[in-house]
């Protein structure tokens, strides 16, 4: 008898020692009571609390979580009713309080929320909503931590999921951006074909300067030209006069029968001209030719005898010169 009254205290004392001890999962935190009273949070491991005395009163998850926020119709400063939903994020950071300060931390947070939701975006315009999230979600992060900072929490992320405006302001939405469209597109058109007239007048513009430029540099050159001529005729002359002044006629009869030459040839080769008129006698231009052949062998020292003179042409009856 005594050594079934061992056996069964030993099992006692290892069924007491197994309830005593608590196993804390990673990521949770437990509550400790001591008669209903808070008295410690077990971390996670292996902690031995004597059975009777102490008990768990709330598990906690410490890891980050996420509530969502129901969809609701929210009323804008401008009187439009828009639906929108979204979600929380946050995370435990003293179990005791999570479990203590508040009941239903859950719904807590998602009421919180919402409310909150519904004063920022109704101080807002509907512009302002559809184009302002990011705004809105700082807002609304700011807000809902400083409110549940008594509860032992951090808010880490508020974020809209989806904001629906009415069909239709969607369609109202839809045509004011058509025309916001059509009227860039004009003002692109407009902008292109002025761009199109500035550069076709900067074109002509530069054509006109370039083609004055040219013609400046032909009257230049032409300038230039009978600018050379000139010196070159005022140069010829002025070798005939010495060479007359010298006694030589001979340079003159040469520059006389080189003018007369030039006239001869133009007369040849005018299209209309058929018949020449000579208005002197041939007589005198073959003996031009003459001192043109005496004043070449002067000037090229030459001692041979003087070529025959050709016969003088016949005449006419009109003082025509005949072939």
């Amino acid at each position: 008898m005594l050594t079934t009254f061992a056996l069964t205290l030993t099992g006692l004392v290892l069924f007491y020692l197994a309830v005593s001890v608590k196993v804390v999962r990673q990521g949770y935190q437990y509550t400790i009571e001591r008669f209903g009273r808070f008295t410690e949070v077990a971390k996670p491991g292996l902690n031995f609390y004597p059975a009777f005395f102490y008990a768990v009163g709330r598990k906690i998850n410490m890891m980050e979580q996420v509530v969502d926020i129901p969809g609701q119709e929210i009323i804008t400063k401008d009187n439009a009713m828009v639906s929108v939903d979204g979600v929380v994020f946050f995370q435990v950071l003293d179990a005791a309080k999570a479990a203590y300060e508040v009941s239903e931390l859950y719904v807590a947070i998602m009421q919180l929320a919402t409310t909150n939701l519904r004063t920022v975006m109704g101080s807002m315009d509907l512009d302002e909503t559809l184009s302002k999230r990011d705004e809105i979600n700082a807002r609304l992060l700011s807000v809902v931590d400083h409110a549940t900072n008594a509860w032992g929490i951090k808010i880490t992320r508020v974020e809209l999921k989806d904001i629906r405006p009415p069909a239709d302001i969607v369609n109202a939405m839809g045509r004011q951006m058509k025309a916001e469209r059509e009227k860039r597109a004009n003002i692109l058109d407009a902008e292109g074909a002025r761009a199109a007239e500035i550069l076709r007048a900067e074109g002509e513009k530069q054509g006109q300067i370039l083609q004055a430029e040219g013609r400046r540099e032909a009257a230049f050159r032409d300038a230039e030209a009978r600018e050379r001529e000139a010196e070159a005729e005022a140069k010829a002359t002025q070798m005939v006069s010495d060479a007359i002044s010298a006694g030589n006629p001979q340079a003159l009869n040469y520059f006389i029968a080189q003018k007369y030459t030039e006239a001869v040839s133009q007369f040849a080769t005018s299209p209309n001209a058929k018949t020449i008129l000579f208005p002197v006698e041939a007589t005198q231009l073959i003996g031009t030719l003459g001192g043109i052949g005496a004043l070449a062998r002067e000037a090229l020292g030459s001692d041979a005898p003087p070529p025959p003179a050709p016969p003088a042409p016949r005449r006419g009856p009109f003082g025509q010169s005949q072939g």
